[in-house]
């Protein structure tokens, strides 16, 4: 069978045909991206779509957004659009368009993953468990958060807005940055710290912190010269991402009683390196007092396939469908 997969993050808008078959992995076609600032609508974006692949289409759509999907109308959580999910199919030209969480669908498309598309980063060395969780997280626009959870082989997902759980910080340092983000943001939830535009936010709040004169930069420009070391203020903020990282996870692992945790998304393929280099990222992740044990029997791992979010959306359309 032949679907469109479409994953909708708050940058960047991507689709595909797909074709799955059972419970194989899903086999992507030709796979394109569109900024979502340039588009003032989903359906804009997909009559782009649409006219790029100059052919009939499937009729059949599974669609993961970067947000809660459970609601009469779905604000993205990091962009203008809105999604009346009633409505949608309709105003798309399908016969059926299911919508899923994005980390719902990745953590579908996991579940569907080889360990050698899975490498080991830190701890144990062990498979997924045939019974027992998987926390699956990964910054890009916000802070993604999931749930994998295997019952004598089987899986189900349950997805979740971890992401916007409060930031604990954990040093003087991060009390004081604390300090600073709440005169923007009053509530500071962990993905204004974990997340593309978090690194732009510790910047900020440590040059106020250290009265330190910066160059305002974008988004891109800030994340190169911070993993490239070409400005120190600028590789200290992805430092105390990469610890609050750490942390975030820990805390979720604890939460969700995690056998595995998994590390998702292009951010944290692009911070690969740095993660299991010099950062604080390990050390924040095994740093919860008496269960610092547990912490270190469990595996940490990462998502290296590139498109993880699309492959996860077409395996989501199975699941949808029964």
């Amino acid at each position: 069978m032949e679907i469109i997969a479409a994953d909708i993050g708050g940058t960047n808008a991507r689709f595909a045909r797909a074709t799955i078959d059972g419970r194989a992995a899903p086999v992507l076609g030709t796979i394109r991206k569109y900024k979502v600032s340039d588009y003032p609508s989903l359906t804009a974006c997909w009559e782009a779509f649409v006219a790029d692949e100059d052919g009939p289409l499937p009729d059949k759509a599974c669609i993961a957004f970067a947000t809660a999907v459970d609601a009469d109308t779905i604000k993205l959580t990091n962009s203008s659009w809105v999604v009346r999910p009633a409505l949608l199919a309709r105003e798309l030209g399908l016969k059926t368009a299911h919508l899923v969480n994005d980390f719902e669908a990745i953590s579908y498309g996991i579940s569907r993953l080889s360990l050698n598309e899975l490498p080991l980063l830190f701890g144990k060395d062990h498979p997924l468990p045939n019974t027992g969780t998987v926390t699956i997280l990964g910054p890009g626009t916000g802070l993604g958060v999931a749930m994998l959870v295997f019952d004598q082989g089987a899986a189900q997902i349950v997805a979740t807005e971890g992401g916007h759980l409060d930031f604990s910080p954990l040093d003087s340092l991060e009390d004081r940055m604390l300090v600073e983000l709440r005169e923007r943001f009053v509530r500071v939830s962990n993905e204004r710290i974990v997340s593309g535009p978090g690194l732009n936010n510790l910047y900020s709040a440590l040059a106020r912190v250290g009265r330190e004169a910066i160059v305002p930069r974008s988004d891109a420009e800030l994340w190169t010269a911070a993993l490239d070391g070409s400005d120190r203020v600028a590789r200290t903020a992805l430092e105390r991402l990469c610890m609050s990282y750490g942390a975030v996870a820990g805390d979720l692992a604890l939460a969700q009683g995690a056998h595995t945790i998994i590390l998702a998304g292009g951010l944290s393929q692009r911070m690969r390196d740095f993660l299991v280099g010099t950062s604080g990222f390990y050390s924040r992740f095994i740093a919860k007092g008496r269960f610092e044990h547990m912490m270190r029997d469990m595996a940490i791992r990462l998502v290296t396939h590139t498109e993880i979010g699309l492959f996860g959306a077409a395996a989501a359309f199975r699941e949808q469908e029964e």
